[in-house]
């Protein structure tokens, strides 16, 4: 009799230090929905080497590149685990904006919360060296009468559906568009693409070879200075592409403190902001709350890019 009540105190001790044991306690996934090397997996690398230092659990990035599905295979890898903080989505706009709305039932109805924003992409449409134009008035012109093929990271991405309305505004449209894992100088010396939807990092090993026509961001990019933004050519499309971290709806509210320091801490610290220095790049920290008033004012900017695509 003795044994069994020492046996069932041990096993409600177990159970009640299992209940308690705070998080993490056990190897964390950042899930980067894009290949390895740009901005957003450089820095969501760097907050897991951070995250590991801080908390002593493992923590790593995992690239789910899609394709031209863009980050909706990543997306519901991270929709599909549970909602305790242990895989962590490291996102673009077109998740927390449009993923639940493109008939995808792992992403309906809207699964994510922010964590926090901390990148703004020096994204940019750009052309070759020869290409017979110059910035997107000229490429408008030469468009109505010639064929120009774009290239771009996914459809349902911001950027791509960006460019397309400003297509349909300046009253030209692309011969044919295609969407690529990468899109770099080879892309454009290879005559993959006419144009490429991209970001600055990726053409600058090139930059003296490629126009840059237009920057999608919401001021001028350091490296580019005479480039003007969508907003400067458009108005009515000023809008950018930014970067963070997001989790499900039901994480615990203590989880989402414990990632949101490390991750503030991080992105603002020198080696990050080294990253920006060198790429044109913005990266800063907007809490939570800021994230979702920066998420609805992108929503009503896309209502004006739907618009313009007669969507």
């Amino acid at each position: 009799m003795k044994s069994i009540f020492t046996a069932s105190v041990a096993a409600l001790a177990l159970t009640a230090g299992a209940a308690l044991a705070e998080y993490p306690e056990k190897p964390v996934t950042f899930i980067v929905p894009w290949p390895p090397g740009d901005l957003e997996d450089v820095l969501t690398r760097m907050i897991a080497e951070d995250f590991q230092e801080e908390y002593g659990v493992a923590a790593a990035v995992v690239n789910k590149p899609g394709g031209g599905g863009g980050p909706v295979p990543g997306a519901i890898e991270v929709a599909n685990a549970p909602a305790d903080g242990y895989t962590i989505g490291s996102f673009v706009p077109a998740v927390a904006l449009i993923g639940h709305e493109i008939d995808i039932p792992e992403l309906a109805p809207e699964k994510f919360d922010p964590i926090g924003i901390f990148l703004t992409y020096p994204f940019v449409i750009a052309a070759g060296g020869n290409a017979p134009y110059s910035s997107m008035e000229e490429l408008a012109e030469y468009a109505r009468e010639n064929d120009v093929v774009l290239g771009h990271f996914g459809d349902v991405l911001t950027p791509t559906q960006v460019t397309k309305a400003l297509a349909a505004n300046m009253d030209f449209e692309w011969a044919s568009d295609a969407a690529f894992d990468a899109l770099d100088c080879n892309t454009l010396a290879s005559g993959d693409a006419d144009v490429i939807n991209t970001t600055l990092q990726l053409v600058l090993p090139c930059l003296d070879q490629v126009k840059v026509l237009v920057s999608i961001t919401g001021e001028r990019i350091s490296k580019v200075p005479d480039t003007p933004t969508i907003g400067e050519v458009d108005p009515s499309l000023n809008i950018s592409l930014w970067n963070g971290l997001f989790v499900g709806k039901d994480t615990p509210q203590d989880v989402r403190d414990k990632i949101a320091a490390v991750a503030e801490k991080t992105v603002m610290s020198e080696r990050a902001q080294k990253v920006a220095e060198e790429t044109g790049a913005l990266v800063y920290w907007k809490n939570a709350e800021e994230s979702a008033e920066i998420i609805a004012k992108d929503k009503e900017t896309l209502g004006a890019i739907s618009e313009a695509l007669g969507q």
